[in-house]
């Protein structure tokens, strides 16, 4: 088996791949920007912000006419919003917890690679009750120069495991994801299992196979076999 095909380090997107989080995350982020005075719909705020760094929200609010209050508050009541219902509401992705068991089975290494911050993927990961599992394995954009799609995050994980970038495979529900990892020279499998795709599945599988995912699944069970 080639390097390029061996798997020695499986990193997780986290938002949407390990959590079942979008689907909270875009609706209080466009409820959120409309009392910023950007009224979008689901499907552009989607489109636009599903797997992108914070910054490029208030970019986008920086870009707008007039915004409705000051961008400096946005992060703020966003997230006051945001963590109430993670606290209450957020869950494991259906077959996380088997996957990591037989992930720490076959002693393969895995982590967190994410687009979030270090505050969200705190408060999500101590909700979900995932923080033990991680540990100190968890990567955010906050800790590189650029975001996804941007490779950064992706290699600063893969050195902080110490591993090489053609060893590891990516799990990704973004598009911007699958293209971090196709830039940082690793293979990724799409996936389009959580709640926020449901109904748009194929269409948005088509989008991680244009950004060089090598595949897409619905199942986490099923990255079993890209191993």
């Amino acid at each position: 088996m080639t390097l390029r095909n061996r798997t020695d380090l499986v990193i997780f997107d986290f938002d949407g791949v390990l959590v079942d989080s979008e689907v909270i995350s875009l609706s209080t982020l466009r409820d959120t920007l409309r009392d910023y005075g950007a009224d979008l719909t689901a499907a552009e705020v989607r489109s636009r912000f599903l797997g992108g760094a914070f910054h490029g929200i208030l970019e986008y609010l920086d870009g707008l006419p007039a915004p409705s209050r000051p961008i400096d508050t946005f992060e703020t009541n966003w997230y006051d919003t945001l963590f109430a219902r993670f606290r209450t509401e957020l869950e494991p992705m259906p077959g996380a917890i088997a996957l990591l068991d037989h992930l720490d089975d076959a002693g393969t290494a895995y982590c967190i690679a994410s687009s979030g911050s270090v505050k969200r993927l705190g408060v999500a990961l101590e909700a979900t009750g995932l923080g033990a599992r991680f540990g100190d394995r968890v990567f955010s954009a906050d800790m590189v120069a650029r975001g996804k799609p941007a490779p950064d995050v992706f290699l600063h994980a893969a050195r902080q495991m110490n591993h090489a970038p053609g060893a590891c495979l990516v799990i990704e529900d973004s598009p911007a994801g699958a293209q971090a990892a196709h830039a940082a020279g690793m293979r990724a499998v799409g996936f389009v299992g959580g709640s926020h795709l449901r109904g748009i599945a194929r269409d948005h599988g088509d989008r991680l196979r244009a950004q060089h995912a090598e595949n897409v699944i619905d199942d986490l069970q099923s990255v079993r076999a890209f191993l």
